[in-house]
């Protein structure tokens, strides 16, 4: 479950509420692609935006329609409180198992981060996975605050932002987060651009935000690097590069994803939650020439 493409897919909105036919059709259609694990309720799954009421609804869809594709459930928010009813919820669902980031409006301590995990975890019977996105919740975890919260019960997997670009320093990188965790931890690797390196490195999992919406292509690049053809991962990679720079100017994938989906008639438009926006005018006009030539499955 902690290994190859864990694919996050969008929670879609329609008319300010939670678009239940087309998030079901976005898990249909990963579970029919062969993904190894699908990711709901993460950051591209608005998960900050939605009530818990509607969490749990994800929750549910994301199981009943995932088939035998293991599901990992966002169990984040801004108080332990809040969380341990998430996970909860996310448990009686049937999720297979959980991710968590230290949500925080009040800048977190290490300390504080790791009595967050220390809590939750003592009271979990499904495995959890630690989120570590400093792009959304400003809180950096040092690799020794990993280590510790790895030794915590229940823990299964880390998902880290993305490595070093220069692969050799990607490697050192994955090799030394992996000196101060425990062997049956994986590391996962987030930040899709970086997504081939880290796997080539050594990263056990892609959790994977174009794979929520790509399947096929994600996949291909997993597959390249499993298969030990770092390459061809590399290169397949590569062809993204018109996606990755309009991530990187966008401030993030989601904006990017949600317009994609938008524009391939996946989701009704507009998907987002207010006030978030998927692209509009001549940038939206520009990805859409470029989503006809990368000609994405």
């Amino acid at each position: 479950m902690f290994s190859g493409l864990s694919a996050f897919p969008l929670t879609p909105m329609k008319h300010g509420i939670v678009d239940e036919i087309a998030f079901i059709r976005l898990i249909e259609r990963l579970a029919d692609a062969g993904v190894d694990s699908i990711g709901a309720l993460g950051s591209t799954g608005n998960y900050a935006y939605l009530t818990r009421q509607e969490r749990t609804c994800i929750a549910q869809l994301a199981v009943k329609h995932a088939g035998d594709v293991p599901v990992i459930i966002g169990i984040s928010a801004l108080s332990t409180r809040e969380v341990l009813a998430l996970a909860e919820d996310a448990q009686a669902a049937g999720a297979s198992a959980v991710l968590l980031a230290p949500m925080s409006y009040q800048k977190l301590s290490e300390d504080e981060v790791f009595g967050l995990y220390e809590t939750v975890t003592r009271q979990l019977s499904v495995p959890l996975c630690v989120y570590d996105n400093p792009g959304t919740t400003h809180f950096e975890f040092s690799d020794e605050l990993h280590g510790r919260i790895t030794h915590l019960p229940n823990v299964g997997s880390i998902k880290i932002p993305g490595v070093p670009a220069e692969p050799e320093a990607a490697r050192v990188r994955v090799e030394r987060l992996r000196t101060l965790i425990p062997p049956h931890v994986t590391i996962g690797v987030s930040g899709d651009p970086l997504a081939a390196t880290g796997l080539n490195a050594g990263c056990e999992a892609w959790y994977s935000v174009i794979g929520g919406l790509f399947p096929q292509t994600a996949l291909a690049i997993t597959r390249a690097s499993q298969a030990g053809n770092t390459q061809e991962a590399l290169r397949l990679s590569e062809s993204l590069s018109p996606l990755w720079a309009l991530f990187s100017q966008h401030g993030g994938s989601l904006r990017v994803v949600a317009t994609a989906a938008e524009l391939k008639g996946l989701v009704a438009s507009p998907c987002l939650p207010l006030p978030l926006k998927a692209l509009e005018g001549t940038d939206r006009q520009a990805f859409a020439r470029q989503l006809d030539e990368l000609q994405l499955p």
